[in-house]
């Protein structure tokens, strides 16, 4: 059996079950006290890496995480579905997805991985970025939206959805795949595996021990709700609806 890598990336997000606030200040969203979880894109990454693992397709799965020590817990959870090891890139710093890009760049590079596989975005900020840049950073071919893998040893077929139906590229390994919601359906965690997944290793690096110096270049000026939505209102016939989008709607 060929040797292959699989790295997968995997985010703390707020839990999707969560409904969230913006704090009262303005500055950003409240996540004092607030469930954390995988994200779930990310979820689905590490599901198939471990399915690859499992058809004999892969050797080794290796989690990884940026962020505070609190990630720990997102890893464990990879662990518990299968990843062989994790590594924690530990930082307080704002993440922006380039910088999350170059801290992967620097992992790949070092941990030489065959596929990186990560959720297609996180449901905090639905940026939908870091897997594309992380790809343009290494010169490596790229797979988004992916619906369907077939591994091969030299390259890997992946389906995606597009506008008009379903789009199956080849492309050649190692490459970056960014991970759809139709991807699989994640596995329960039993609490065996949780048990089995305190012993599984986890590194922790700062990114110094990389080389990459985290840098923010956006700012955030305000996180507000959106507005209420009015209720709507009935209409008598086709003349009053133009009306009604034309002098007070005004879309038309």
């Amino acid at each position: 059996m060929i040797y292959m890598k699989i790295l997968v990336a995997v985010k703390r997000v707020v839990d999707y079950n969560v409904k969230v606030y913006p704090k009262a200040d303005g500055s950003g969203v409240e996540i004092a006290n607030v469930k954390m979880s995988m994200n779930p894109f990310d979820e689905i990454a590490v599901e198939e890496a471990v399915h690859l693992k499992e058809l004999g397709k892969a050797t080794e799965v290796v989690a990884a995480s940026i962020g505070v020590n609190q990630c720990q817990e997102v890893l464990r959870t990879a662990l518990a579905m299968g990843a062989d090891r994790a590594i924690l890139v530990e930082t307080d710093a704002m993440l922006e997805p380039l910088t999350v890009a170059k801290l992967l760049e620097a992992l790949v590079e070092r941990e030489q991985p065959d596929l990186v596989i990560l959720g297609k975005q996180a449901i905090d900020d639905d940026c939908n970025q870091t897997g594309q840049m992380l790809a343009a950073l290494l010169g490596w071919g790229q797979g988004t939206f992916a619906s369907k893998l077939t591994l091969g040893e030299q390259e890997i077929e992946v389906t995606r959805e597009i506008d008009g139906g379903l789009e199956t590229v080849a492309i050649k390994l190692p490459t970056v795949v960014t991970a759809d919601l139709r991807l699989n359906e994640p596995r329960y965690v039993k609490l065996p595996n949780i048990m089995k997944a305190k012993k599984k290793p986890l590194e922790t690096l700062s990114p110094d021990d990389l080389g990459v110096v985290p840098v923010t270049q956006l700012t955030t000026l305000k996180v507000t709700e959106p507005p209420k939505r009015e209720a709507g209102i009935k209409v008598a016939d086709a003349a009053e609806l133009v009306a009604k989008l034309r002098n007070d709607a005004k879309v038309i």
